[in-house]
């Protein structure tokens, strides 16, 4: 599907987003392992989480939608009933990368697949670490899906330091790892995302080798109630588009602030732009509030690579902020962009190539010059969903605007998208 954008002449209102993709993930596999009821308010409705849900579903929970929540009855400790076929992972990485450290605890085996994206992304990151536990786990050709998992006796705790940034990594292995009575220590050298350890309320100890993470059986979840707080990575194009458009003011709220992901705020205050944040409260130790952006005149920055693991999902449409900002837009530091849904620096340089944009391509980022040259074009989404709505939001900033081919990817995270824009525009 071609989505066609029309330049915009201003964004103003009050949006409020579904859930935090990741927060609503952990949400869905914490409560199917709970032994009873749990109850998850303003959940994702994204592809990605509905591919957990199914996973899930297969292995004997239940859910109930009402009245915009759902009720999850899951199944306790080694409880899962044996899956009757393989569990089908759709697009979606922290799907199968966080439910492969489940299984590789379980008394049976399992075989993990995903879609063609899915299934060209780098699986034995998880692989080896989870085998230095214990596991019984293999992928398919080249380390890539599927995954199969074999009961194994031999699971054990470890002391293990993070070879690769990567949120998924870590949580695959706490999640194998509260299967334990014995206590192990992951260490992460850098920052990622923590849901994962305040979801669980794990102890966590700075160190000279990074931030220690402690997990045991006593920290395997019990039934619980949360409200998600809306999710600042689909946030991240509205508030891009609200600063880039003139006459605009945004607000977006009840979003998610967690201080492993607002790194693309800092940049874009750091920028220039005009970013209010109103703290309301926190939710399971997320900390949530209401972000304000309004019209703004960008300038271009150093981007620490230091930073890149907070905003690696954000590099996108801040690449669209960096386009439209004064000065050159550089970013490196972003190799794991090759990895993701598509191979992000590819999928942006052949899009600000087509649109006549001076673009340098690195192993691990990009720099663009100049400005947008041939506004004639058709955009390409590659299948990726944060690509598709980068390159929607730079169609509504080009003079005649755009389009955006294989619109349709935008339901792995957030499928009202052009709705909230029309919303927003009326």
């Amino acid at each position: 599907m071609i989505q066609q954008f029309k330049k915009i002449e201003n964004l103003r209102g009050e949006l409020i987003l579904r859930g935090d993709k990741s927060i609503s993930h952990r949400s869905v596999m914490f409560a199917s392992m709970a032994d009873g009821v749990s109850i998850i308010r303003n959940c994702s409705d994204s592809e990605d989480v509905s591919s957990t849900i199914n996973c899930f579903e297969k292995l004997g929970c239940s859910f109930e939608k009402e009245n915009g929540l759902i009720k999850v009855t899951g199944r306790g400790f080694k409880g899962f009933s044996v899956p009757d076929s393989e569990l089908y992972a759709g697009n979606s990485g922290t799907t199968a990368r966080l439910i492969s450290g489940i299984l590789s605890a379980q008394d049976f085996g399992s075989i993990i697949t995903g879609d063609e994206s899915l299934s060209s992304r780098p699986m034995m990151r998880i692989i080896d670490p989870l085998r230095n536990m214990g596991a019984d786990i293999i992928a398919g050709e080249k380390g890539f899906m599927p995954i199969r998992i074999y009961p194994s006796k031999m699971i054990k705790p470890v002391n293990y330091i993070l070879q690769v940034s990567s949120a998924q990594v870590k949580s695959a292995l706490i999640l194998c790892a509260i299967h334990l009575e014995e206590e192990s220590i992951i260490v992460e050298p850098g920052p990622t995302r923590n849901h994962t350890e305040k979801l669980l309320g794990l102890k966590t100890v700075k160190s000279d080798e990074g931030t220690k993470i402690f997990c045991s059986k006593k920290n395997y979840p019990e039934p619980f109630e949360i409200t998600i707080p809306s999710d600042i990575s689909s946030a991240s194009f509205f508030i891009v588009l609200a600063l880039l458009t003139k006459n605009s003011a945004l607000t977006v709220k009840s979003v998610s602030l967690n201080e492993t992901r607002t790194g693309v705020l800092d940049i874009l205050k750091k920028m220039g732009g005009k970013i209010e944040i109103e703290y309301l409260k926190e939710e399971k130790g997320e900390p949530v509030g209401n972000i304000k952006a309004y019209s703004s005149e960008l300038k271009n920055i150093d981007i620490p690579e230091s930073i890149i693991p907070n905003i690696i999902d954000e590099i996108p449409i801040l690449s669209v902020a960096g386009l439209f900002a004064e000065g050159n837009f550089k970013i490196t530091g972003a190799k794991e962009l090759r990895v993701k849904e598509s191979d992000r620096i590819k999928s942006l340089c052949h899009n600000f190539k087509l649109a006549g944009v001076d673009v340098t391509e690195f192993g691990d980022g990009l720099e663009l010059k100049g400005n947008i040259g041939n506004e004639a074009v058709t955009l390409e989404s590659f299948g990726d969903h944060r690509i598709a709505m980068a390159f929607g939001v730079m169609s509504m900033l080009m003079k005649n605007g755009g389009s955006v081919n294989n619109f349709e990817s935008v339901g792995i995270s957030n499928p009202k998208f052009v709705s909230q824009i029309n919303q927003l525009i009326g």
